[in-house]
């Protein structure tokens, strides 16, 4: 069994149609050819400078890399590893059926296999911190095989997709450093998931509240934040002022679990909210939302917002200079600034 990364767009655009349709798509633009006509990849880098015109070799060479395998390499049973663009979750399938290509379909879904997605809204921070770091390779299809990755996915599937690895292996050869050097990785991303890591280790139950919290009041809301045990269906109440008064008034509901929050607990907020005279609420989820809670978000847009880890983060981010300096001394943090990468 083979263990490939497949990305569904740059910003995640194609990943609702993959999982919904069962399948994944090689979404290269306008490349309508049956990519069984290459026997050889150097005639896929020819196809690519002359017909598709790709100005440079190297870039050519890199492409042919990432289309070559959906019809020559991946096989029948190998996984497919999906990160989503839209959740802090990593998407597991099994590919069930051959290549097909499909001249006729609308751009850019050309180039499919069927795959049966066994394993969805995986949070992020189940997978130790080198897998994640494969996972963020730019490229849109890769294999992934370093440091034993395709032996410990399988057992985090025994395990119910929890790691039993303690400590991050890193075991890079000429062949990795090489493949490294081609693909590269997701800075940001990776960055955000050793925070995420350190933030569940240490603030995991009533500690996240608190971090919620503090983002809230460098937001510049007076909250109230339940004592630590039975909270009886809201941790935070929160709205804007001095003292609390103005509007929004906002019930806060905190989650810390590695699954995903179900309907029932988004009824309770709502049901809350109705008992505290709220106008709104924020549904906090460190293992985000069930599918259930996602189609409720049109109804409830004007009254509830969901919150997962990577939006966590992000607001985290986004606050940290104005969080109090107790919260920014438990979870110290530096800003750094690379040059973007250049085409």
């Amino acid at each position: 069994m083979a263990l490939w990364l497949f990305r569904a767009g740059k910003s995640g655009e194609y990943e609702s149609k993959f999982l919904n349709e069962n399948r994944i798509y090689l979404t290269w633009d306008e490349l309508n050819i049956d990519l069984r006509n290459f026997k050889e990849r150097t005639q896929l880098i020819e196809y690519l400078m002359n017909d598709y015109e790709v100005e440079k070799l190297g870039r050519a060479r890199n492409w042919a890399s990432q289309i070559m395998p959906i019809a020559s390499e991946m096989k029948i049973g190998d996984w497919v590893i999906l990160p989503s663009k839209h959740k802090s979750a990593i998407h597991i399938g099994e590919i069930t059926g051959n290549y097909e290509f499909n001249p006729n379909n609308s751009n850019p879904y050309f180039h499919s296999r069927k795959v049966n997605w066994f394993a969805t809204d995986i949070p992020r921070t189940n997978f130790d911190q080198d897998l994640l770091y494969s996972f963020g390779a730019f490229m849109t299809v890769c294999r992934i095989s370093r440091n034993d990755a395709e032996e410990r996915i399988k057992t985090m599937h025994k395990n119910n997709w929890i790691s039993g690895s303690s400590k991050v292996q890193i075991n890079m050869d000429s062949q990795d450093s090489q493949e490294e050097a081609e693909s590269m990785f997701d800075i940001e991303e990776y960055a955000n998931d050793a925070i995420a890591k350190y933030i569940i280790r240490k603030f995991k139950g009533h500690g996240m509240a608190r971090i919620i919290d503090a983002i809230l009041r460098a937001k510049g809301f007076t909250t109230y934040i339940s004592p630590e045990g039975p909270d009886k269906g809201v941790d935070i109440l929160a709205a804007p002022g001095s003292l609390g008064f103005g509007t929004p008034k906002i019930c806060v509901q905190v989650k810390t679990s590695d699954t995903p929050v179900d309907r029932p607990t988004l009824d309770q907020l709502i049901g809350t909210m109705h008992n505290h005279k709220a106008s709104h609420g924020l549904l906090v989820s460190w293992g985000g939302f069930k599918s259930s809670v996602d189609r409720e978000m049109a109804s409830q847009f004007f009254n509830v917002r969901l919150w997962d880890q990577k939006a966590i983060i992000n607001e985290l981010l986004e606050s940290y200079d104005s969080l109090d300096a107790d919260i920014k001394a438990e979870i110290p943090l530096k800003r750094a600034w690379i040059l973007a990468g250049e085409e």
